[in-house]
């Protein structure tokens, strides 16, 4: 009988149509590494090495330090970490003791950290020492009774950590932007050191457990945790391995760019990572200098990374003549990659570079571009292992579109997470019968099954009775020569309706705006051309790159009065 499913065809060789999740954690996958290659580099951090069987004895020494703090199976446990050993050992301490990982930005305000820290309600903080102050702002509104303060400086080479003491400038600006004072917080890197391990008769956490709270939804709405099992996890960990067949277990080496406190960065440069023995070179912000000076002591060859950091690290390496030739392989997600990326960065490296799509409902990942030459730039390629779609009606869910036809996207896979924390409604929404995760996005699948993503429904622009998906007018805007990126919202017009509204980084000086929207009418329907051209210094963006469109929403909205521009009649 003929599979319905047209994308496997396509995978590179070596890809199993399923993956077998078995009945393990995610701790498992570290002790099991810890066995077969303890000797092997686990971590690097500017230079600081932790081998494998070092890193699951401070989980476990970490996990003891947890315990004593009153931590116990189900409690959620807060990181606010950059990303350094010691996020790592907390991340699988909490684990170890059958609690709950709620990650979060260390760049976030009190605000922030206060409703969120509200919402989830943790006992125990483990977090930068430069945050603490932060966290302590509004503690007494919050749950957190015990918070523990990380030095990133104790994770350097000793060279590295006495350089930083001499009394020089520059030694003094890298001290204070690595570290700072945290009074009335514990010293985890010190508790840790002098900790016992925990029992080995400890419980250990289930498959069928909650790992992780994470937060998601923060560009379009009110940010909500998704709820991600250990099965959910390692289900994602093991269809990223099958992706990528050329993996060779206890040989790689995984540059951890991406943030650990995002669901990307989680997913592909630690759990991943762990799972095969790979050694992970972990970078606490991206710096382009210091990834290139990394890749002369430790080679890369797996680089999970946006698009931007693509284009950055090729345009320095051709500059440079830095060699990024041990790269094999790369995946870009969180936003579109342009075939230009994928194309300059391949000549660069002789390596390849596909383009996925995940969203954090999917632990993140759950489509990707093959990692062969049957894959196509500008989509987000196929279905991973053990991973179905539909594309269907936004409006009933129940009626499929066909072929070729704009729908919502839905997923079902093992990924695929149980709902939002404390949500109902939220999770009700998500969640289609059958277990499919709707995913908000509006998607193209074509005959092969291969997935071309056209916008968000939430960013979608009614004007006039029309539909406008802003990135396709957002391309249209980067073809121009003095434009150097752009954003398109909507903003509430004259009669109820919305006008779009285009934010634009200029290239050098500033551009007519009737010149910009002259050439939008060259490539698009009348009702898509931007009412507003609106100049900005540079576009908001997370800190894996994606623009905050709410942001950019708000700035052109309070630029109305006082600003026009010009618009078509």
């Amino acid at each position: 009988m003929t599979d319905p499913r047209p994308w496997l065809a396509q995978y590179a060789p070596g890809v199993p149509h399923e993956v077998e999740v078995p009945d393990r954690s995610l701790v498992d996958l570290l002790d099991d590494a810890a066995r077969r290659v303890p000797d092997r580099a686990a971590l690097d951090f500017l230079g600081g090495t932790t081998t494998y069987a070092e890193l699951a004895a401070a989980v476990d020494r970490g996990a003891e330090v947890l315990r004593a703090a009153g931590v116990t199976a189900g409690d959620r446990v807060a990181l606010v970490l950059p990303n350094c050993p010691q996020h790592v050992v907390a991340f699988y301490a909490a684990l170890r003791l059958g609690a709950v990982v709620v990650e979060h930005n260390p760049l976030y305000t009190a605000d922030e950290l206060e409703q969120q820290f509200a919402d989830h309600g943790a006992r125990v903080v483990v977090a930068w020492d430069k945050v603490v102050p932060v966290v302590d702002e509004r503690r007494g509104s919050t749950a957190v009774e015990t918070v523990f303060a990380v030095d990133l400086t104790r994770a350097l080479p000793w060279t590295k950590r006495l350089a930083l003491r001499l009394p020089v400038a520059r030694a003094r600006a890298t001290r204070e932007a690595m570290t700072g004072p945290a009074p009335g917080a514990r010293d985890w890197d010190r508790e840790v050191a002098a900790a016992a391990p925990v029992s080995s008769g400890h419980p250990r956490p289930a498959p069928t457990d909650v790992a992780l709270l994470q937060y998601t939804g923060g560009t379009t709405g009110a940010p909500k945790l998704a709820i991600l099992s250990h099965r959910n996890l390692l289900a994602n960990v093991l269809q990223s391995r099958a992706w990528v067949p050329g993996l060779r277990d206890g040989d790689e080496v995984f540059y951890g760019i991406l943030p650990l406190f995002h669901a990307y960065g989680l997913t592909l440069c630690l759990t991943t990572a762990v799972s095969i023995g790979a050694t992970i070179v972990l970078f606490p912000r991206f710096d382009v200098d210091q990834v290139l000076d990394a890749t002369r002591r430790r080679p890369p060859t797996f680089l999970p990374a946006v698009p931007p950091v693509y284009e950055r690290l090729a345009e320095r390496a051709e500059a440079t003549g830095a060699d990024l030739s041990s790269v094999r392989y790369a995946i870009s997600g969180a936003m579109s990659l342009p075939p230009a990326i994928v194309e300059r960065w391949e000549a660069v490296t002789g390596g390849l570079l596909v383009e996925g799509y995940g969203m954090t409902e999917t632990s993140p990942i759950a489509l990707g571009n093959p990692m062969s030459s049957a894959r196509r730039p500008g989509t987000v390629g196929v279905p991973f292992p053990s991973t179905e779609i539909r594309v269907v009606d936004p409006e009933d869910p129940d009626t499929d579109r066909p072929v070729g036809e704009a729908g919502e996207l839905l997923i079902r896979g093992p990924q695929v997470f149980a709902g939002y924390w404390n949500r109902p409604q939220e999770t009700a929404r998500a969640l289609h019968a059958g277990g499919w995760v709707r995913t908000g996005d509006v998607v193209v699948q074509d005959a092969d099954g291969f997935v071309t993503v056209v916008d968000r429904i939430k960013e979608l622009i009614i004007t006039g009775g029309f539909n406008v998906y802003p990135s396709e007018v957002e391309s249209v805007l980067r073809l121009a020569p003095e434009v150097d990126d752009a954003a398109v919202v909507g903003v509430p017009g004259a009669g109820g309706g919305e006008e779009v509204v285009a934010a634009v980084v200029w290239r050098g000086e500033p551009g007519e705006p009737e010149r910009l929207r002259a050439h939008c009418r060259e490539h698009l329907a009348g009702y898509k051309v931007p009412r507003r051209v609106v100049a900005i210094d540079a576009l908001p963006r997370t800190q894996i790159g994606k623009v905050l469109r709410r942001e950019v929403r708000d700035s052109v909205t309070a630029t109305a009065d006082r600003d026009p521009g010009d618009r078509d009649g």
